[in-house]
């Protein structure tokens, strides 16, 4: 499940209907009825909180996300234009930081991909979509 305020138009999330996950797009937020619209391979759908569910951070939602990989003898560093996102052991997303420009956040704990894209957000005003 993912709390409600953690969202926006334009994160990636997991969405079940019946027992079925699709990968979508959130697309809209009513918050009187705490409803979220959630764009799928199939239609767009209303969800209720309880049934999305994030999607983990690793090295291949960041490539569908549009970044790159550089090894060096620190760990692992993708980048996507000037946004730098580092992790010191290969594979080990539970420790991470990233920075764009002035701007540095380190992070102790795995995160999600629509937490990155609210990260990414917040620190270059442009969305990060696939």
């Amino acid at each position: 499940m993912i709390k409600f305020n953690e969202l926006k138009p334009g994160d990636l999330v997991m969405a079940e209907y019946e027992g079925k996950k699709w990968e979508g797009v959130v697309k809209g937020l009513n918050h009187d009825e705490k409803e979220i619209c959630v764009a799928t391979e199939v239609q767009d759908f209303w969800f209720t909180p309880e049934h999305l569910y994030p999607i983990p951070l690793n090295e291949q939602q960041l490539y569908s996300l549009g970044f790159k990989k550089a090894e060096d003898g620190d760990g692992t560093k993708y980048m996507k234009d000037s946004f730098r996102l580092h992790i010191p052991r290969k594979d080990d997303f539970s420790n991470l930081e990233f920075w764009w420009r002035e701007d540095r956040r380190t992070l102790h704990h795995p995160i999600n991909v629509h937490e990155l894209q609210n990260h990414y957000y917040q620190m270059t005003k442009v969305e990060l979509n696939k």
